[in-house]
């Protein structure tokens, strides 16, 4: 028992000051930027933007403004977009349809490049990842009930403050609970990812997830890069992945059928996590990437099949 909590120990103490460094780096983004946001709902020019992306976004039930989060979160980690919508006034449905554009589409450059090295192209998964974002925005957008639901994010815009102390003040206070928030996440993250690794349970795991590939469309042989991709993520499980690639334990047609499902649905423990910590309902933002990651791999799957038959022919 005493070794047990000894491993168990070391492992907390190596994701301290990994998580830290973490948390310092995340903020340096999340801050500048919420503070940004509220300068600019302090300027008018948030509601310039807003009016004049009104039309297009108003089709999948969001308000023009939101397009800039969007924006964000193809350029960048999904942070950055979580601190935007943290500092704008939505309802938890126009958040959860932003959320899930977010989830499919961020960190396009880390992320596509992680996918061309592992069979898929780079502008085949950007595009499909974009296109498929409004898709999942529109379906969620005639599915979800319009009533009963509450806010996230802010309710006062910094557009009504007096001064810029106000503003500042508004973006202090709104912050801290987004600061604690990850400080929490990150921190418990970075210590299941070291006892997973410490207890060398990813291979463990991957073999009771094995059986659902069945229903995700998948080879069986990629259960583990499943687990990895929806554990560690695919900017972070990159490594992993090109490994088994180059060391052909993973053809490049299954590599293939794997990288469309994870276009759709990766990192699912965090990504989900963070969302959830500010208020986005889980079973929306797990199940609706689940759902549509099986849809796209079947959808790849026939075409696949009647692409081959037609050769034959």
């Amino acid at each position: 028992m005493d070794h047990l909590i000894n491993r168990i120990w070391g492992c907390i103490k190596k994701a301290l000051p990994k998580a830290g460094k973490t948390c310092v780096w995340l903020l340096k983004i999340i801050l500048p930027i919420s503070l940004l946001v509220r300068l600019l709902q302090y300027s008018g020019l948030l509601d310039k933007l807003s009016l004049l992306l009104e039309p297009v976004f108003s089709l999948i039930g969001l308000p023009g403004e939101t397009a800039i989060v969007f924006i964000t979160s193809i350029f960048t980690p999904l942070y950055a977009p979580i601190a935007l919508i943290t500092s704008m006034s939505l309802t938890v449905r126009e958040a959860t349809i932003l959320a899930l554009m977010c989830l499919t589409s961020h960190n396009l450059p880390v992320e596509s490049a992680v996918q061309s090295k592992t069979g898929s192209g780079f502008w085949e998964m950007s595009i499909l990842r974009v296109c498929m974002s409004f898709v999942i925005a529109m379906c969620l957008h005639w599915i979800m009930p319009y009533n009963g639901w509450g806010a996230i994010g802010v309710t006062v815009s910094a557009g009504i403050c007096n001064s810029i102390w106000d503003v500042f003040m508004l973006w202090l206070m709104s912050s801290m609970k987004v600061v604690l928030t990850i400080l929490l996440v990150v921190t418990a993250l970075m210590i299941l990812h070291y006892l997973l690794d410490e207890f060398n349970l990813m291979r463990k795991l991957s073999a009771v997830f094995a059986p659902l590939m069945k229903l995700f469309g998948l080879p069986k042989d990629t259960a583990f890069l499943w687990l990895v991709g929806n554990v560690v993520g695919l900017a972070y499980g990159s490594a992993i992945m090109i490994e088994q690639v180059e060391q052909k334990k993973l053809s490049i047609a299954d590599g293939k059928l794997l990288n469309y499902h994870l276009a759709m649905s990766h990192s699912l423990l965090e990504d989900s996590l963070i969302f959830i910590a500010i208020g986005i309902p889980a079973l929306w933002i797990i199940f609706t990437r689940l759902f549509f990651a099986i849809v796209v791999v079947w959808l790849r799957r026939a075409y696949n099949y009647c692409y081959i038959r037609k050769i034959a022919i």
